[in-house]
């Protein structure tokens, strides 16, 4: 399996059971902590692999580095933060590669595995299918807004605390893998991580894949304390609104338009959004209480293929 269905990871069979999944991801701090930033791209590599229902089983870095603009010891930071998360997912980061440039960037190549029969794709979702979320949404608009403070500082102004933001830290740092687990457990139909394209570019991707549609309710999808206000305010990243402009024809609006903005919001390391079937619903809600995991039933699938329903 390969990049047929935007899926998150590639798929390798091994042998008569066991597949490899494989995946790379890295991109430009959004804090200014290296060490938290290590960690936060650690944790979105290792996202996608469990997305496909794998364990992580081995890292490689990946990063850019502008060595005569910064110290060699923010780099060191860089890693250890990545190398930390990678040891809670249970795996080694066992070499990678460096190149000189004039932006930091850093993440992981991961390789998972699991039994052949038990990968989860983002396109086997059907209709009737419920569908859950398990992080909250607007880490984009709070990097933003964090970046505006930044940009502050700069210029000598006073610097705001941003509650949002450190809320957003948390989640972003929070590896998917107990979430992974109840979703199998719970024979989970699809799944998707929600990152960069949003919660309705992924969802698309999911409704795409299987030729269904969806319907979600704003008041069901949770969302990081202060977002809103945040977005009140005009803080909303150029990724969200391009997201929104690529959606919109996708999406039937029942709800308002900052609901929309919030679900294109583009997001790091975000949750899991996974397909359920109704029978399995329960399970997965108790699987996922065990380890405290958050788990939001936000919609269902439907049957009308490529049409979103966004209600309030």
């Amino acid at each position: 399996m390969g990049h047929e269905n935007n899926d998150d990871a590639a798929v390798f069979r091994i042998d008569g059971r066991r597949v490899l999944v494989q995946t790379v991801d890295f991109f430009t701090p959004v804090i200014d902590d290296p060490f938290l930033f290590g960690a936060i791209a650690a944790a979105n590599s290792i996202s996608d692999v469990y997305a496909m229902g794998a364990e992580p089983i081995l890292g490689l870095a990946v990063a850019g580095f502008p060595t005569e603009k910064l110290p060699l010891e923010v780099l060191e930071q860089i890693f250890a933060g990545g190398a930390t998360k990678a040891k809670e997912a249970g795996f080694p980061i066992a070499g990678g590669h460096t190149i000189i440039d004039d932006v930091p960037k850093y993440g992981l190549v991961v390789t998972g595995v699991c039994d052949a029969d038990a990968v989860v794709l983002n396109s086997t979702a059907r209709p009737g299918d419920l569908l859950y979320l398990t992080k909250p949404i607007g880490n984009g608009v709070a990097v933003a807004a964090y970046r505006a403070q930044t940009e502050r500082t700069r210029w000598g102004i006073g610097r705001k605390h941003i509650p949002a933001f450190d809320d957003a830290v948390g989640w972003m740092q929070l590896l998917n893998r107990d979430a992974a687990r109840a979703m199998v457990a719970a024979h989970a139909t699809g799944c998707t991580d929600v990152t960069g394209y949003g919660l309705i570019g992924h969802l698309r991707e999911m409704c795409n894949g299987a030729r269904a549609g969806a319907r979600i309710s704003a008041s069901a999808i949770p969302v990081i304390e202060g977002v809103r206000e945040l977005m009140a305010k005009g803080y909303v990243p150029a990724g969200t609104r391009r997201n929104e402009s690529a959606f919109r024809s996708s999406v039937e609006l029942r709800a308002g338009e900052d609901d929309l903005t919030l679900c294109c919001d583009a997001q790091t390391s975000g949750g899991l959004l996974i397909a359920v079937a109704p029978e399995n619903a329960k399970l997965l809600e108790t699987e996922a209480a065990t380890t405290g995991t958050l788990c939001s039933r936000i919609g269902e699938m439907t049957e009308r293929a490529g049409t979103i329903e966004l209600v309030a």
